[in-house]
């Protein structure tokens, strides 16, 4: 909601309208007013009741792994000088974050959350590196990063990219996309932080997201009754396309097969650009977003770097935000 409501915010080239009051209006309730705020942590976060005592798991922590997207979204209005997020506003989400990362890098159950090898240790991972974004810390938001790169992920992708601690969950083709959401998340936060070598970052079987990617996507989620998880997957096709290349056509092919007018979802305005060709041409036109992929997506992602600010429109560097700071907004909320 913070996160969609700043994007259309952005691009109407207003520092004022309807969506960043909502925005705000949202972000204020949840974190900021006195009546009605949460407190910065999460020690009661799926709960576990009983005769031992009421109080949170470390399985909780990841009720909040979209608080990417709203660093996100904070980071648009900052970069817009949005007016509806005043400098108090700023000041005062600072000081939740601030102490709500203390909690997280101190609690028994996120240190044990951080330890978990698989999706939730990935996550966690997400949230803490964002939040440190959102308060400026850039070398502590790296060092998050950096951490992550080096332990779980070097164990998370087998030399055929395979996930194995997703496989033998309940619903595998589900948790393959969820992790692998999570790990791309971390590679942009790392990227925006400063270092984009960890894309080509090889885990102990010689694996790259990539590879993780390429093998979820022959995943059948038929065959493990996950039909209704199927297009959790296509975001993070679209992102690995954007950012290692699709010479071949693969990814824009196998989205243009399974979602013909993928490029009216939201995933794609910051997954740009993936081949030009006519399957993606079509899915283009089918969205209306323009009558040919080489007169409108080009225009807007440019090559992601300083052509695309020269250009100075509000849809080129809302573009950039979201590619660097931006994220998966496919997470299974």
């Amino acid at each position: 909601m913070v996160l969609y409501n700043s994007i259309a915010s952005a691009l109407t080239g207003s520092g004022s309208s309807s969506y960043s009051t909502l925005a705000v209006d949202y972000i204020k309730t949840w974190f900021l007013d006195d009546e009605t705020k949460m407190n910065p942590n999460l020690n009661y976060a799926q709960m576990q009741r009983g005769p031992t005592g009421q109080t949170g798991s470390h399985t909780g922590i990841l009720d909040l792994k979209g608080m990417a997207k709203i660093v996100t979204g904070i980071e648009i209005f900052r970069k817009m000088n949005c007016t509806d997020w005043t400098g108090d506003l700023d000041s005062r989400m600072n000081d939740w974050t601030n102490e709500y990362i203390q909690w997280l890098e101190s609690a028994a159950i996120s240190l044990e959350e951080e330890a978990a090898p698989n999706n939730h240790g990935t996550f966690w991972y997400n949230q803490v590196a964002a939040l440190k974004i959102l308060v400026g810390d850039i070398p502590g938001a790296l060092n998050v990063t950096n951490t992550y790169f080096a332990k779980q992920y070097m164990s998370q992708i087998t030399a055929n990219g395979e996930q194995p601690l997703e496989a033998v969950r309940t619903r595998p083709y589900h948790y393959h996309a969820y992790n692998l959401a999570a790990m791309i998340t971390n590679a942009r936060l790392s990227a925006y932080a400063g270092d984009p070598s960890v894309w080509s970052k090889t885990t102990n079987e010689g694996s790259t997201i990539r590879t993780a990617l390429d093998f979820a996507m022959t995943l059948n989620a038929a065959n493990s009754n996950e039909t209704s998880y199927t297009a959790e997957l296509y975001p993070s096709v679209a992102a690995v396309g954007a950012i290692y290349g699709d010479p071949e056509g693969r990814y824009a092919d196998f989205l243009a097969e399974r979602e013909p007018t993928y490029a009216e979802e939201a995933w794609f305005l910051w997954n740009q650009p993936l081949r030009v060709g006519e399957e993606e041409s079509k899915a283009i036109q089918g969205s209306g977003t323009a009558s040919a992929r080489g007169s409108q997506v080009t225009s807007l992602a440019g090559n992601k770097g300083n052509g695309a600010r020269e250009r100075g429109g509000v849809g080129s560097w809302v573009l950039i935000m979201l590619v660097g700071v931006g994220l998966q907004a496919s997470f299974a909320l």
